[in-house]
């Protein structure tokens, strides 16, 4: 029983160097700036072109990681703007091939392994909510993405796009009366 978790340990140590290298590695999906803080209103470092390479250094905060490029500017960028190094495959890598022979040694086959990704991003808190703070500059930028009507159905046509009808969803129960519901009967108009 020793020998086995002793193997396991220096099998799992092996991998755990390729497989942090290969994570390390990851490309920019589209053009975005190298942020000085984990926040799109912190100041821009530079621009980081689509494709570009970078390596991911482990602090995430939210929906942000930081990276490094290399010429060695660290700051960061938002999760959505990166993606595995072009040529790496997780699925088919050393680290995964190498799990299904640990998987062996256990009595698996190893033959039903598979590779997992997942993205995830924190919801808001109450003290996330308290601390909230108006960002004019965030509703002026979502302003400039603002188009007409007729900008929509030209979109819409151009990408053979169609209309249909969608029903409206149910509404709501109503909570139960009592307490100090608000309604129209006890609200005046001053």
């Amino acid at each position: 029983m020793t020998f086995w978790l002793h193997a396991a340990a220096l099998a799992l140590s092996l991998l755990a160097a390729p497989a942090q290298a290969q994570q390390d590695a990851a490309v920019i999906k589209r053009a975005t700036d190298l942020r000085e803080g984990p926040a799109q209103t912190s100041a821009s470092l530079g621009s980081l072109a689509a494709d570009s390479s970078v390596a991911r250094t482990g602090e995430r905060k939210g929906s942000w990681v930081k990276v490094q490029t290399p010429q060695g500017a660290a700051g960061w960028v938002h999760m959505f703007d990166l993606g595995a190094q072009a040529g790496s495959a997780p699925a088919s890598g050393s680290a995964t091939s190498g799990l299904r022979s640990l998987g062996g040694l256990f009595g698996g086959s190893g033959s039903t392994t598979t590779a997992t990704s997942t993205v995830g991003i924190r919801g808001l808190g109450a003290e996330d909510i308290a601390n909230a703070q108006p960002n004019p500059a965030a509703v002026k930028d979502a302003e400039k993405l603002r188009v007409s009507s007729e900008q929509a159905q030209r979109f819409a046509s151009a990408s053979a796009l169609r209309a249909q009808r969608v029903d409206p969803l149910p509404e709501p129960p109503r909570p139960a009366s009592g307490g100090s519901q608000f309604t129209t009967d006890n609200m005046s108009p001053n």
